[in-house]
């Protein structure tokens, strides 16, 4: 099995649990809105795909806003790839908040992704562009 879909606007990373004074963790509103997106985007647009317990192939393309600062010498680089983003948030939390997010939908856990890249780019539309296919 093989799915593609894209999430719209700028890519947004797992925020840590937060604590009260009284010790009560909990998920920043953000964290929870944001997987609540990605989560509902899947839904919309896994075709064929249905809940696996297969081993989990995932690649994450986060694709930055280019700053409207930017020079159009480095706009052009940020078009063409050769500049890359290197600001927050990490490519590790961008991934951890898309494989949170498919838990019991896309597959009973994140623990079934067993190869995953994150890519962070600029481009004129930023995304969260994820493909997924199972190890048969």
């Amino acid at each position: 099995m093989r799915v593609s879909f894209g999430i719209p606007g700028s890519p947004y990373g797992k925020a840590r649990h937060r604590s009260t004074r009284m010790g009560i963790q909990y998920t920043p509103k953000e964290t929870t809105q944001y997987e609540n997106l990605v989560r509902t985007i899947f839904v919309q647009q896994r075709g064929s795909w249905e809940i696996t317990l297969l081993p989990v192939l995932m690649t994450v393309t986060a694709v930055f806003p280019i700053p409207k600062s930017a020079s159009k010498k480095a706009r052009q680089g940020m078009m063409n790839g050769s500049v890359r983003p290197i600001k927050r948030p990490d490519w590790d939390n961008i991934g951890k908040i898309i494989s949170d997010s498919l838990n019991e939908i896309a597959y009973k856990d994140d623990s079934q992704v067993v190869d995953a890249h994150v890519k962070k780019f600029y481009g004129e539309i930023p995304c969260v562009n994820v493909t997924m296919e199972t190890l048969e």
